[in-house]
Protein backbone atom coordinates (compact mmCIF):
# COMPACT_ATOMS: atom_id res chain seq x y z
CA UNK A 1 0.00 0.00 0.00
CA UNK A 2 1.40 3.37 -1.27
CA UNK A 3 1.60 6.06 1.71
CA UNK A 4 -0.09 9.31 1.05
CA UNK A 5 3.11 11.88 1.08
CA UNK A 6 2.87 14.95 3.63
CA UNK A 7 0.46 17.73 2.56
CA UNK A 8 2.61 20.32 1.11
CA UNK A 9 3.12 24.33 2.35
CA UNK A 10 0.79 25.52 -0.12
CA UNK A 11 -2.13 22.64 0.73
CA UNK A 12 -1.80 23.59 4.43
CA UNK A 13 -1.30 27.19 4.08
CA UNK A 14 -4.92 27.24 1.92
CA UNK A 15 -6.29 25.11 4.98
CA UNK A 16 -5.12 27.07 7.78
CA UNK A 17 -4.62 30.94 5.99
CA UNK A 18 -8.33 31.62 6.65
CA UNK A 19 -8.58 30.98 9.81
CA UNK A 20 -5.47 33.30 10.17
CA UNK A 21 -7.29 35.44 8.59
CA UNK A 22 -11.21 35.00 10.37
CA UNK A 23 -8.42 35.48 13.90
CA UNK A 24 -7.22 38.93 12.25
CA UNK A 25 -10.36 39.95 11.09
CA UNK A 26 -12.14 39.54 14.93
CA UNK A 27 -8.77 41.02 16.49
CA UNK A 28 -9.18 44.35 14.86
CA UNK A 29 -13.23 44.27 14.99
CA UNK A 30 -12.38 43.85 19.12
CA UNK A 31 -9.71 46.87 19.19
CA UNK A 32 -11.85 49.05 16.31
CA UNK A 33 -14.95 48.51 18.68
CA UNK A 34 -13.25 48.97 21.74
CA UNK A 35 -11.69 52.30 20.38
CA UNK A 36 -14.55 53.50 19.11
CA UNK A 37 -17.21 52.82 22.06
CA UNK A 38 -15.13 54.37 24.12
CA UNK A 39 -14.84 57.51 22.25
CA UNK A 40 -18.13 57.42 21.10
CA UNK A 41 -19.30 57.79 24.74
CA UNK A 42 -17.47 61.43 25.53
CA UNK A 43 -16.55 63.09 21.84
CA UNK A 44 -15.67 66.20 23.58
CA UNK A 45 -12.87 64.36 25.05
CA UNK A 46 -12.24 62.65 21.93
CA UNK A 47 -12.09 66.44 20.19
CA UNK A 48 -9.73 67.16 23.10
CA UNK A 49 -7.00 64.48 23.11
CA UNK A 50 -6.84 65.38 19.37
CA UNK A 51 -6.08 68.88 19.92
CA UNK A 52 -3.09 67.71 22.28
CA UNK A 53 -1.36 66.33 19.36
CA UNK A 54 -1.27 69.88 17.97
CA UNK A 55 -1.21 68.38 14.11
CA UNK A 56 -4.85 69.31 12.89
CA UNK A 57 -6.27 72.62 12.61
CA UNK A 58 -8.61 73.59 14.96
CA UNK A 59 -11.26 73.92 12.48
CA UNK A 60 -10.88 69.98 11.73
CA UNK A 61 -10.39 68.80 15.60
CA UNK A 62 -14.08 68.81 16.31
CA UNK A 63 -14.82 67.17 13.03
CA UNK A 64 -12.27 64.30 13.71
CA UNK A 65 -13.37 64.34 17.25
CA UNK A 66 -17.08 63.58 16.57
CA UNK A 67 -16.49 61.29 13.32
CA UNK A 68 -13.42 59.01 14.26
CA UNK A 69 -15.34 56.83 16.67
CA UNK A 70 -18.35 56.47 14.39
CA UNK A 71 -15.60 55.46 11.40
CA UNK A 72 -14.03 52.82 13.83
CA UNK A 73 -17.48 51.07 14.79
CA UNK A 74 -17.89 51.12 11.38
CA UNK A 75 -14.76 49.45 10.65
CA UNK A 76 -15.09 47.03 13.72
CA UNK A 77 -18.57 45.71 12.35
CA UNK A 78 -17.04 45.39 8.33
CA UNK A 79 -14.38 43.36 9.74
CA UNK A 80 -16.80 41.49 12.06
CA UNK A 81 -18.68 40.47 9.40
CA UNK A 82 -15.98 39.95 7.08
CA UNK A 83 -17.39 42.26 4.38
CA UNK A 84 -15.38 44.07 2.19
CA UNK A 85 -12.52 42.01 4.08
CA UNK A 86 -9.38 43.51 1.54
CA UNK A 87 -11.71 46.95 1.81
CA UNK A 88 -11.52 46.86 5.90
CA UNK A 89 -8.06 45.66 6.14
CA UNK A 90 -6.88 49.03 3.85
CA UNK A 91 -8.80 51.26 5.75
CA UNK A 92 -7.08 50.00 9.22
CA UNK A 93 -4.23 50.14 7.59
CA UNK A 94 -4.52 53.44 6.66
CA UNK A 95 -6.00 54.72 10.37
CA UNK A 96 -3.32 53.07 12.28
CA UNK A 97 -0.39 54.91 9.61
CA UNK A 98 -1.83 58.01 10.56
CA UNK A 99 -2.01 57.82 14.17
CA UNK A 100 1.27 56.38 13.93
CA UNK A 101 2.59 59.23 12.35
CA UNK A 102 0.86 61.53 14.64
CA UNK A 103 2.05 59.58 17.90
CA UNK A 104 5.91 59.28 16.72
CA UNK A 105 5.27 63.18 15.77
CA UNK A 106 4.16 63.98 19.21
CA UNK A 107 6.68 62.14 20.72
CA UNK A 108 9.56 63.66 18.40
CA UNK A 109 8.45 66.76 18.92
CA UNK A 110 8.67 66.18 22.98
CA UNK A 111 4.84 66.18 23.95
CA UNK A 112 3.56 64.50 27.11
CA UNK A 113 0.61 63.07 25.76
CA UNK A 114 -1.47 60.30 26.60
CA UNK A 115 -2.89 58.92 22.81
CA UNK A 116 -6.32 58.61 23.64
CA UNK A 117 -6.86 55.41 21.57
CA UNK A 118 -9.63 54.19 24.19
CA UNK A 119 -10.66 57.41 25.57
CA UNK A 120 -9.45 59.65 27.45
CA UNK A 121 -5.90 61.15 26.04
CA UNK A 122 -4.57 64.23 26.47
CA UNK A 123 -1.46 65.82 28.17
CA UNK A 124 0.12 63.92 31.08
CA UNK A 125 3.30 63.71 32.83
CA UNK A 126 6.61 63.23 30.96
CA UNK A 127 6.81 60.13 33.27
CA UNK A 128 3.14 59.13 31.91
CA UNK A 129 4.08 58.67 28.75
CA UNK A 130 3.60 54.83 26.93
CA UNK A 131 5.14 56.09 23.26
CA UNK A 132 7.01 53.09 23.05
CA UNK A 133 3.76 50.54 23.70
CA UNK A 134 1.90 52.52 21.45
CA UNK A 135 3.73 52.44 18.53
CA UNK A 136 4.23 48.69 18.94
CA UNK A 137 0.76 48.04 19.22
CA UNK A 138 -0.21 50.01 16.43
CA UNK A 139 2.84 47.99 14.52
CA UNK A 140 0.97 44.81 15.33
CA UNK A 141 -2.14 45.79 14.42
CA UNK A 142 -0.48 47.34 11.09
CA UNK A 143 0.77 43.57 10.56
CA UNK A 144 -2.87 42.36 11.13
CA UNK A 145 -4.06 44.76 8.73
CA UNK A 146 -1.45 43.88 6.08
CA UNK A 147 -2.42 40.35 6.47
CA UNK A 148 -6.29 41.21 5.62
CA UNK A 149 -4.78 42.72 2.65
CA UNK A 150 -3.04 40.41 1.51
CA UNK A 151 -4.92 37.03 2.07
CA UNK A 152 -8.46 38.92 2.81
CA UNK A 153 -10.25 35.38 2.55
CA UNK A 154 -11.62 33.61 5.44
CA UNK A 155 -13.38 31.79 7.79
CA UNK A 156 -17.29 33.01 8.63
CA UNK A 157 -17.22 36.05 6.17
CA UNK A 158 -19.75 37.49 3.84
CA UNK A 159 -17.83 37.99 1.16
CA UNK A 160 -17.50 34.42 0.99
CA UNK A 161 -21.11 33.93 0.40
CA UNK A 162 -21.73 36.99 -1.97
Amino acid sequence: MRERPQAGFNERAARTGPWFTLTARIALAVVWCWAGWAKIQDPAASSYALRAYRVLPESLVDLFGYGLPALELVLALLLLAGLRVRFGGTLSALLLLGFLAAIVSAWARGLSIDCGCFGGGGEVDPGDTQYVQEVLRDLGLLLLSGLLIRWPASRFSLDARL
